[in-house]
């Protein structure tokens, strides 16, 4: 369901959305990234860049997000963003611990605007027409397809790639090296999105060269397939 709130309705324009940056699709992955200990932040963002995955998603998803964004986006050549962001006062939040993009996992208009307020790029998520409508009347052209898995996986993406052929649309939700091939052969899908290669348990275990290990793994496959 799409929520507006106020008075503020959605602008047309292309010029009204920042679109999210080819680099954070560089390695055609986004690790989705849950911390529950900002003092894991550092080593993991050297762990992925080890494992030549030099993006991250933090998800607000514990308390230990703004803290983590904070520490790894000083390391040099990390792109760090910010997901599973419900509210504009978690935009802020993100934006001033020192995100660049932000991931919603759903459609609400008004923490669309407070990202492009914040001059930042947004990635929200849109699985129907009319959410995917509203995105556009948003300016933007790339959303996440949230869950994949539930939603219609590939098969869904490529149907709706057909009336939105301006449209951009990055997995995330059962993604796995078992179905990577599956999204990643479509043209419309720049980048899908996994916790596969950055595990809480070894994140917790301070498992870091493991990490690295599955982050090489999956670039590696990543890499492999075709349009």
């Amino acid at each position: 369901m799409l929520h507006v709130f106020g008075n503020r309705l959605p602008s047309v324009g292309r010029d009204n959305g920042v679109i999210v940056s080819d680099e954070v699709f560089a390695s055609r992955i986004v690790p989705v990234v849950v911390l529950h200990d900002a003092k894991d932040a550092e080593p993991l963002g050297r762990a992925l860049l080890a494992g030549n995955l030099p993006v991250a998603e933090v998800t607000f998803r514990t308390a230990a997000a703004a803290d983590s964004i904070r520490a790894m986006s000083q390391l040099d050549g990390l792109i760090v963003g910010a997901g599973t962001v419900l509210t504009p006062e978690q935009v802020d939040e993100a934006v001033s611990a020192g995100a660049t993009f932000i991931v919603s996992p759903g459609l609400r208009v008004d923490v669309v605007h407070a990202a492009q307020d914040a001059g930042i790029a947004v990635l929200p998520g849109a699985v129907t027409p009319s959410e995917i409508m509203a995105a556009q009347a948003l300016g933007l052209d790339t959303v996440k397809f949230f869950p994949a898995n539930v939603y219609g996986g590939a098969s869904a993406i490529k149907a709706l790639s057909a009336p939105f052929g301006g449209m951009r649309f990055v997995p995330t939700g059962g993604v796995s090296t078992t179905n990577l091939a599956d999204y990643l052969s479509l043209g419309c899908v720049p980048a899908v999105g996994g916790s596969w290669m950055v595990p809480v348990d070894a994140i917790r275990e301070g498992a870091f060269d493991k990490v690295t290990e599955l982050c090489a793994t999956a670039v590696a496959a990543a890499a492999g397939v075709g349009k």
